[in-house]
């Protein structure tokens, strides 16, 4: 009886300082984003963390988010980073619209790397830079064109689960092979 009584407490007290989507009045915590992203491949990231392609907030999907200010940040290895800061009401949705700057063409000579076995939306960093989800560089055909060299390859999945990082050497003509454990 004892341990139900000492459950039953813990449970009130997590209940009462669990933030809910909705306020006691009955009006919401929250809002949402949805995104307008040029391109739409880009990656967004909200205060920090990297939440999927801008394409994936387009239409259908919105990103939830608590009221108030947020800082976004949209990246593409092609592009220019763009950071701005919105402001989510409750109960409302904004859409961000934006362009980023091409970057100018780099040349040559490349080697390709590909992910495989990773969540398709994982996020793939060189060198600390974000240059794309997995599933874009996961098939025969795809891959991430980069001048030889040696990179820190990281890929965080969305799911939570543990962020595989490694060292890669890309060599000029050939393809290197980043794969999940």
């Amino acid at each position: 009886m004892k341990l139900i009584l000492t459950a039953a407490a813990l449970l009130s007290v997590v209940l009462t300082i669990t933030p809910s989507a909705v306020a006691q009045d009955g009006e919401p915590r929250t809002g949402a984003l949805k995104t307008k992203v040029s391109p739409s491949r880009a990656g967004v990231f909200i205060d920090g963390k990297y939440v999927g392609s801008a394409a994936n907030f387009r239409r259908a999907r919105k990103y939830t988010l608590t009221a108030g200010d947020h800082e976004v940040l949209l990246s593409d290895p092609r592009y220019e980073d763009l950071k701005t800061k919105i402001t989510i009401h409750p109960g409302e949705t904004i859409t961000l619209s934006e362009h980023l700057r091409a970057l100018p063409t780099p040349q040559g000579p490349f080697g390709r790397m590909r992910t495989v076995g990773f969540d398709k939306y994982a996020a793939v960093y060189l060198n600390g830079k974000f240059y794309g989800h997995a599933d874009e560089l996961s098939n025969f055909a795809q891959g991430l064109l980069i001048k030889p060299g040696e990179y820190t390859v990281r890929v965080e999945s969305l799911n939570g689960a543990p962020a595989h990082e490694e060292k890669v050497k890309i060599e000029e003509g050939k393809v290197a092979i980043v794969r999940a454990h």
